[in-house]
């Protein structure tokens, strides 16, 4: 299986209709926490996917995507302040 990690993706995206198009995709994988942040669990295979998918939607000139992948120690020591909650891993169990 799979080694899955804890990902933030954040967008800078200039126009309108490629920012609707890159927020459409993150929403595939992962969850939004604010306008323009998504946390996400993601495997290896699924990110290489998704930035593919990314990499053609923006323009490499003028828009701006980061990829933060965060161990579990790191994630254990996120801090929230105010609204809102940090993702957790859904348990699934395959029988």
């Amino acid at each position: 299986m799979s080694n899955v990690t804890f990902t933030i993706i954040t967008y800078d995206v200039r126009t309108s209709s490629r920012r609707l198009q890159v927020a459409k995709i993150l929403e595939s994988v992962g969850s939004r926490v604010q306008r323009s942040v998504f946390e996400a669990y993601l495997d290896e295979r699924t990110m290489n996917r998704l930035i593919r998918r990314l990499e053609q939607k923006i323009d490499l000139e003028t828009d701006s995507i980061r990829i933060y992948t965060l161990c579990m120690t790191c994630r254990r020591q996120i801090r929230l302040i105010g609204q809102g909650k940090i993702s957790r891993d859904e348990e699934v169990y395959v029988f």
